[in-house]
């Protein structure tokens, strides 16, 4: 039975048996973790795609997908906290739903961490083209700035951005946590001053209407701008160090999450205010939809006049309101903190291949680490040939809501499976409880689907494809060559072929 195949959690407990860490995290420290692993890429380029959904409407998108995260967070929190180990939700969902719950969910990871790393690229690609031309004054012409579907032909700087990245992945760098908090610091900083400066000069006309395509559209953004925070793992995974976890875990996680979603909209509201956020209608009062051919070619009819056409929104919004020296400012810490970004995604989604090769899924050349760099080349090398095409060639909005498709399914199957070891196996020590988990976790895994089925029809499509011909590579390999299926159970105590756990993502 494939459902029978569940590998078991006192095996995959042995990996971090003896991976013991000092509980040193207090409330605080969880918090800024949170906030340092939320903030950032969402808010920077989605904020077009989401007016573009929902007007000023936008401002209520943020907090219903932040609800929702809140939420998924708490479920996702007990199960990081019983399994301490690599691989995420796919190792979750091994563990108490069995090894085709386990493999789906890994497959939808791709789509989290592939597709969004694809999604930076071309939020790098905007700021940095953006900035260059306002510094220099010299046009690049769109051909080789926008993908097909923006109206050029192919994005060259988001490729080159995700093969840079993938060369360093595969040399081995990694950020040092010091790298990283001057990261987040120049994204928190670059926001702050854009709330500092935008709202001052706000026009409360510019709100009305407030949802101008209806609930409908309001939800459409919220799926969306989902992407914004995803990062909040960052919090759930910490709770091995965390001291009194099940008082400072709530806090940490509902803390972040609070914090960063009134910064959002506070960022919102900059935008709104200051130079209007109406989405670009058709002759029929139709909203155009994000990414298409018929958004580009209205937005090039008006000279990208609107915020909703732009690649850089934060950046164009200042230089509206005349602030164009600090508008290039925006536009450099995006172009200097972004990449990290994309580097940290990219490296998740080479550790969940590596993990799911490991134990059989997929073929071992996917866990084969360079004699000399000690990195897995293979699997990084060939995720960051697809990420460079990804980042060429499709719209930001496009490839954010395909990575939320892959996000939203694997939070869903963690809220079910803490709901399900809770009945299997109670007596489980569980250093973090959900609280009221048989509310929360419906609640959790019912806004996961309602946000999933909230994205376009062509990305849910899209999605069922991709989990189809998960499927088929299911059964026509992994099915066959599981190490658990073969009866083989490894525990991998001290994970030494494992490459480096990085420091914790930053959205």
């Amino acid at each position: 039975m494939i459902f029978g195949r569940v590998k078991p959690l006192d095996a995959i407990l042995a990996t971090a048996a003896k991976k013991s860490l000092h509980r040193s995290l207090g409330p605080f420290q969880l918090t800024m973790l949170g906030i340092g692993g939320i903030i950032g890429t969402g808010i920077f380029v989605l904020t077009a795609e989401a007016a573009q959904k929902a007007g000023p409407g936008m401002m209520l998108a943020f907090v219903i997908a932040g609800f929702v995260c809140a939420v998924a967070a708490l479920c996702y929190a007990e199960m990081a906290a019983m399994v301490p180990v690599s691989g995420s939700a796919y190792t979750y969902s091994y563990a108490v739903m069995g090894e085709l719950v386990a493999w789906m969910v890994g497959w939808a990871l791709v789509l989290e961490y592939a597709i969004a790393a694809g999604a930076v690229s071309v939020g790098w690609s905007g700021y940095v083209v953006g900035l260059f031309q306002h510094l220099t004054g010299i046009t690049i012409p769109k051909t080789f700035i926008l993908g097909p579907i923006d109206g050029g032909l192919i994005n060259i700087p988001a490729a080159i951005i995700a093969l840079v990245v993938t060369w360093l992945l595969v040399l081995g760098t990694k950020e040092s946590a010091t790298v990283n908090a001057v990261l987040v610091a120049i994204k928190v900083a670059a926001l702050t001053l854009f709330v500092v400066l935008a709202l001052p000069v706000m026009n409360l006309q510019h709100f009305d209407p407030f949802a101008p395509l209806g609930f409908a559209g309001i939800s459409a953004a919220a799926a969306s701008i989902f992407f914004a925070y995803v990062g909040f793992d960052a919090v759930s995974t910490a709770a091995e160090e965390t001291k009194n976890p099940q008082r400072n875990m709530p806090i940490g996680l509902i803390g972040s999450l609070g914090i960063c979603t009134i910064f959002y909209m506070l960022v919102a509201a900059g935008v709104i205010g200051g130079v209007g956020a109406q989405p670009m209608l058709d002759s029929a009062g139709n909203a155009l939809p994000t990414g298409s051919t018929e958004l580009a070619a209205a937005c090039s009819a008006i000279g990208d006049a609107k915020v909703v056409c732009s690649k850089e929104a934060l950046a164009w919004t200042l230089r509206e309101i005349g602030w164009p020296q600090v508008g290039n400012l925006i536009g450099l810490a995006a172009g200097l903190a972004l990449p990290s970004v994309i580097l940290m995604m990219m490296f998740g989604q080479t550790r969940i291949f590596f993990v799911m090769s490991r134990d059989g899924l997929l073929p071992s050349a996917f866990s084969r680490v360079h004699p000399k760099y000690k990195t897995p080349h293979v699997v990084t090398i060939m995720t960051g040939v697809f990420v460079s095409i990804f980042a060429a060639l499709f719209p930001v909005g496009a490839l954010a809501d395909i990575s939320n498709s892959g996000t939203l399914f694997a939070f869903a199957a963690v809220s079910i499976a803490v709901l399900v070891l809770r009945r299997t196996d109670p007596t489980r020590k569980r250093p973090f409880r959900t609280p009221a988990v048989m509310l929360v976790a419906p609640i959790a895994a019912l806004g996961c689907v309602y946000l999933f089925f909230s994205l376009s029809v062509y990305t849910v499509s899209l999605f069922f494809g991709w989990a189809a011909v998960g499927l088929v590579v299911y059964f026509s390999y992994g099915y066959r060559k599981s190490n658990l299926g073969r009866g083989i159970i490894d525990t991998h105590e001290t994970d030494a072929d494992a490459p480096p756990l990085p420091v914790p993502p930053v959205d």
